[in-house]
């Protein structure tokens, strides 16, 4: 069972929009435009934003595939995460950060839904977080498997049902829309 955390903190937690990754992803301009208004929504109510950065082979870092996309840079003094995995929790100090913040809920934004975003997900419901999944800020890419076409917006469309319907016990989860997250509110929703 997941530590149930006291309190009610939140981060918003923005991963993986970079420079080679949004140039594949489904609606890529929409997406930018709603983690900008996350990020900015949070700003404004001082809500910490947390940002994870992903690297490996195909985005090595410092390179220009590994940047920020230009719309969306990190504000002077927020975190920024250096990741490897899937998970913005797996080998990373981001749980440390966040219990350092006294963190009880997580805001959610980013790429790829089926992987970095999904994992995070997870992630942070097992570490006990409370998790508002931000449905029109995650995107993936469409791709074929063992000949099986996997459409964007489908693994998007589930992952927000799957957010919005999943239990744990003692934990908040749930979806709302950039221009519709409460911060303040244990699983960012009414």
């Amino acid at each position: 069972m997941a530590t149930v955390r006291e309190g009610n903190m939140s981060v918003m937690v923005v991963v993986d929009v970079q420079v080679g990754i949004m140039k594949e992803v489904w609606e890529a301009q929409r997406i930018i435009k709603n983690v900008s208004l996350a990020v900015e929504r949070a700003r404004s109510e001082a809500v910490p934003v947390i940002w994870v950065q992903h690297s490996n082979q195909e985005l090595p870092e410092g390179s220009v595939q590994w940047q920020w996309v230009p719309e969306l840079v990190p504000a002077e003094g927020e975190l920024l995460i250096h990741k490897k995995y899937n998970s913005a929790f797996e080998q990373t100090p981001l749980d440390s950060e966040l219990a350092n913040l006294g963190v009880t809920h997580i805001v959610l934004a980013g790429v790829e839904t089926n992987w970095c975003i999904r994992a995070t997900a997870y992630g942070a419901l097992d570490r006990g977080y409370d998790l508002t999944l931000v449905k029109d800020a995650h995107s993936a890419v469409s791709m074929q498997i063992d000949g099986i076409a996997i459409e964007a917006e489908s693994v998007i469309h589930e992952l927000n049902i799957a957010m919005k319907w999943l239990e744990y016990p003692g934990l908040k989860n749930g979806v709302a829309g950039a221009s519709d997250i409460k911060f303040a509110v244990s699983g960012g929703i009414k």
